[in-house]
């Protein structure tokens, strides 16, 4: 009997740390992983849809309604469906608290509320919006619904400052997905 192939969605949120999405990828499809990489708009400032593409070998989703080439599917649904985790690498101050509100206006958002995969996400940010009050009670209120983290570390950050906020080493990440597949 042969098992299936388990997918997971890597989302790519704007921030500094997003290079790490890629070799995160490239370590995901090697252990033999499909992996349907969905990047918002911010992203896109910092990593690019091609190298990401060229790494998972697809073709990346980039918005809600970004169908060239796909089949009628809505990929907010589909890719909700078909995944068997959902991870978010890394995680903003602004997707974590679009997360905790329920908003739903791109497709990472609306993939995050149409799924019922467990879902992982890697903060990264600097030490002050980390820290802050409603930062901490929006990433409380994601563990409450069962969101999984992958706590920041401290370290050296983007504007020059050490603290928490620095995002976890790779290893751990891909580490933290493989427990939450084996669950």
């Amino acid at each position: 009997m042969t098992t299936r192939q388990k997918k997971i969605v890597l989302g790519v949120t704007g921030s500094i740390a997003a290079y790490k999405s890629a070799d995160i990828l490239r370590r995901l499809c090697e252990k033999g992983f499909k992996v349907s990489v969905v990047m918002t708009k911010e992203a896109e400032c910092f990593i690019t849809p091609l190298t990401l593409s060229s790494l998972c070998g697809e073709e990346v989703y980039r918005g809600s309604f970004d169908s060239e080439g796909r089949s009628w599917q809505m990929p907010h649904i589909s890719l909700a469906q078909e995944a068997d985790a959902v991870v978010i690498v890394p995680a903003t101050a602004n997707i974590i608290s679009k997360m905790a509100l329920g908003l739903a206006d791109d497709l990472l958002t609306c993939i995050f509320l149409a799924t019922r995969a467990p879902v992982l996400i890697a903060p990264a940010m600097n030490t002050e919006m980390y820290s802050h009050k409603t930062i901490q009670e929006n990433c409380a209120k994601l563990k409450k619904l069962g969101v999984k983290f992958i706590e920041p570390v401290k370290g050296k950050l983007a504007c020059g400052t050490t603290g928490d906020g620095h995002i976890a080493s790779e290893t751990d990440i891909v580490n933290a997905i493989l427990k939450i597949l084996k669950d």
